[in-house]
């Protein structure tokens, strides 16, 4: 077991930007028609909830959004969004916005015939670029008319997804893409000035270079984004097997200095230094067939990157809330390695704590007291201590803490809650289960019984000004705790030790 101490100093602050609420990823936003899809969602905003919302198909055939015929010798245009005003309509009963990912192309619209992934989005620029503004803007008027224009300006918009991968935007044409964005970005603004635009969405393949040619190309045309986004995934290529893809993690620092050089870009040009940057996808692997994404050691690491992808960046967004996903077609098992929080069933996976634990630090507020490379701590105004601590880098053995707090009552009550190996781990169950590809309605309600955090509790005392108290850490665990001021209310006549015999 490894062991450490930590003591936190009063008066003690650090940076802590927790954004872990504001977006989460979906797949292509035609999947929202189904019933498991809304089923995951609904338990990902009842345990987590998210601001927004981002996916990929806004205009794919299967949204039925564009459409042309002929009349009379003469081609016209017509606009279909009974389909989108479903899953918008789905999207704000659960409190969703959307972050509008422009994209892909109407196959009617293309100029040519390249898709990717087994729905076949079309990745080639538009025939006519007039036909993709007029559809961009009809779209945006049609949600200012049904939900609202105050509420609509609010709507982050993304032109389009890693055009700096051939697969995404045919040849990975830079000068193209960036026509693309021009005549997007002022097709937006002529519906409202407040609509705010941003891109170039890349992953990180030639990123740097992406960045400052996409920057060059905005100052040179006069043009300043409203936010720059790009990808973050974490590991390396991985080895296929069968229907898998096995990968290894990379180190948490090659990332971080990843995302730092696209800042220190982005901040040596005087006209967009400071500009936010939003994550709109990150996760571990990059392809959702990955046994990794089903893991508690998939939770620690998160739990890490989650104290971390604040330094630089405004907002980072998961990949994806479920495992309702088709990029490689439908999925064999409930665990395939998908990108999802929660594994088709209902069943949520040991990710899916880590962000619900990050969300509950959010929502209390409160200021930084300590972060570190196992641990974030805040304290709020009422002297209570919240905190996340994860055993990713000594993942294979146990983790003790010894935390020494501020204190200034002589008795705290420790809450904990716990997502480890033992405790909180579907994969290890389905697996004991002999890996059922459908598991049953029993084998379903089991998943779901043991992918919950285990709680404990215990009263803690302070010393002379300080409380200790000590957390261990099973592998790769992930533990959300609260030390709150303890205060006896018991009823007239009632004694603990005695109804319970001690």
């Amino acid at each position: 077991m490894q062991e450490r101490r930590v003591v936190v100093k009063e008066g003690a602050e650090f940076f802590f930007r927790n954004n872990a609420g504001y977006c989460i990823g979906t797949g292509r936003m035609g999947l929202a028609l189904q019933q498991a899809y809304q089923d995951q969602l609904k338990l990902v905003q009842e345990e987590i909830g998210f601001s927004h919302i981002r996916g990929h198909g806004l205009f794919c055939d299967d949204m039925a959004i564009f459409h042309e015929y002929e009349e009379n010798g003469v081609k016209k245009v017509e606009y279909n969004y009974t389909y989108l005003d479903m899953v918008m309509d789905s999207y704000q009963r659960l409190g969703l916005a959307p972050f509008l990912e422009l994209g892909f192309m109407p196959e009617k619209m293309a100029s040519g015939t390249q898709t990717i992934f087994y729905w076949k989005g079309n990745t080639t620029p538009p025939k006519e670029y007039t036909l993709w503004t007029d559809m961009v803007q009809n779209l945006l008027r049609h949600l200012i008319r049904r939900y609202g224009r105050e509420n609509v300006v609010s709507w982050p918009i993304e032109v389009w997804n890693e055009p700096n991968l051939p697969g995404f935007w045919e040849n990975a044409d830079l000068e193209e893409y960036c026509k693309l964005f021009r005549l997007t970005f002022c097709a937006v603004k002529e519906v409202d000035q407040r609509l705010r635009v941003g891109g170039p969405a890349i992953c990180g393949v030639r990123d740097a270079e992406w960045i400052r040619a996409f920057l060059d190309f905005c100052k040179k045309e006069g043009i300043t984004p409203d936010f720059i986004t790009r990808h973050h995934y974490t590991t390396e290529m991985p080895e296929p097997v069968g229907h898998y893809g096995y990968t290894k993690l990379t180190k948490p620092e090659e990332g971080f200095a990843n995302l730092k050089s696209t800042r220190d870009i982005i901040d040596s040009y005087p006209e967009f230094c400071g500009m936010e940057i939003h994550i709109t996808e990150f996760n571990t692997s990059y392809i959702p067939n990955c046994p990794l994404h089903d893991t508690n050691e998939n939770a620690a690491y998160i739990a890490h990157q989650l104290s971390r992808l604040g330094d630089v960046n405004q907002s980072w967004s998961y990949w994806t809330f479920g495992d309702i996903f088709e990029e490689h077609g439908v999925p064999f098992t409930p665990f395939h390695g998908g990108f999802g929080l929660v594994a088709n069933g209902c069943i949520p996976k040991p990710t899916f704590w880590t962000f619900a634990f990050y969300k509950r630090l959010q929502e209390a507020g409160g200021k930084c007291v300590h972060k570190d490379d196992d641990m974030v701590i805040c304290r709020t105004a009422d002297g209570t201590y919240r905190g996340i601590a994860w055993n990713w880098q000594n993942g294979q053995e146990e983790l003790a803490l010894k935390i020494c707090l501020p204190a200034d009552v002589a008795r705290y009550t420790l809450v904990e809650k716990k997502v480890d190996e033992d405790c909180c781990n579907p994969l290890k169950v389905w697996h004991d289960l002999g890996q059922p590809a459908y598991p049953d309605a029993e084998q379903i309600k089991l998943l779901r019984e043991c992918a919950r955090p285990a709680v404990l509790t215990r009263q803690v005392t302070r010393g002379e000004a300080e409380a200790g108290l000590g957390l261990t850490l099973g592998r790769y665990g992930v533990t959300y705790f609260t030390l709150t001021k303890r205060e006896e209310t018991a009823d007239r006549g009632y004694v603990y030790e005695r109804a319970t015999g001690r």
